[in-house]
């Protein structure tokens, strides 16, 4: 944490204006950008600081979308995605709009359904480089992809392997529907089992629908 420099004082908290909610050092915020019709920013509050004439500061590390990286947006990348960069900075404390919660990849896949304030995180991000940590991560289906929790998967009743309906012939309505569910490969070795479970996610166990975003 960054030293407080003569003349400051450090605040354990801060009241976001025109709202009842308090940031802590720790919190995730949404923070007001430059333009008006772009998305909020998303930055973690590592401190939070007055001067002797209380103006607020806040010390943030920055969140950054897939799109604002330099390899740009991928298939796999889901819609609440954020980066959390090596990219840190100090900025006014009533840029904060209001708060979010950036959860770990694994809690968010566990989530029934998805707030606006919800966001995850799987990569940590170098802004200077554009390196990734973990650079690997696993992969399903045909078509070797991350797993994308936006997406709609099957899971195959014998090899247990993760499919995405396009990628073995089948329209998502039919993958809601199917009672189990046996890839090419295992039906080619007469493989086929008569099992009637389903999941719809590699995080999952039991039929599940898609996450339905609150509005």
């Amino acid at each position: 944490m960054a030293k407080t420099r003569p003349g400051k004082r450090d605040l354990d908290s801060y009241t976001i204006r025109r709202t009842n909610k308090i940031v802590r050092a720790g919190d995730c915020v949404l923070m007001r950008p430059s333009e008006g019709d772009t998305a909020p920013y998303v930055a973690r509050v590592e401190k939070i600081e007055a001067d002797n004439r209380n103006n607020i500061k806040v010390h943030v590390r920055w969140y950054y979308r897939p799109e604002e990286s330099l390899g740009g947006r991928r298939q796999f990348h889901g819609a609440k995605e954020l980066f959390l960069s090596d990219h840190y900075d100090v900025q006014s404390a009533h840029t904060i709009d209001g708060k979010c919660i950036v959860h770990s990849f694994k809690n968010y896949t566990k989530l029934e359904n998805v707030g606006p304030e919800d966001y995850y995180c799987r990569f940590e991000y170098k802004a200077a480089t554009g390196a990734f940590v973990p650079d690997r991560v696993a992969v399903y289906c045909k078509c070797e992809m991350p797993y994308n929790p936006d997406d709609l998967m099957v899971q195959c009743e014998e090899c247990k392997d993760w499919y995405h309906p396009a990628c073995v012939g089948l329209t998502s309505e039919q993958a809601k529907q199917i009672g189990d569910f046996v890839c090419s490969d295992c039906s080619s070795e007469d493989l086929k089992k008569s099992h009637n479970t389903y999941a719809a996610s590699p995080l999952s166990n039991g039929k599940v629908e898609p996450k339905r975003q609150k509005r």
